[in-house]
């Protein structure tokens, strides 16, 4: 299965060669991923991470969503696991 998760962009950095990597904060969690696919993303925008990579760039409402979905399926593995 392939999951998408997004994050905040909170730093962009160039690298060497011309990709640009981005400090993405995944509801507190950071780590550096490619934004060579969103050329667009700025500071303060939302990105879907797959594999390493910035695939799309989304509104902070549609990554809440998303966040909520991942809190109710972790609580779901929880409650199951008891």
């Amino acid at each position: 299965m392939c999951l998408g998760i997004p994050g905040k962009v909170v730093s962009i950095a160039a690298e060497a060669g011309g990709l640009s990597t981005g400090r993405i904060d995944f509801n507190g969690i950071v780590k550096d991923a490619c934004l060579a696919y969103v050329p667009e993303a700025k500071i303060g925008d939302y990105v879907i991470i797959h594999a390493g990579f910035a695939i799309s760039v989304i509104d902070e409402a549609e990554a809440a969503e998303t966040f909520r979905y991942l809190e109710e399926l972790d609580a779901a593995a929880a409650k199951e696991a008891r």
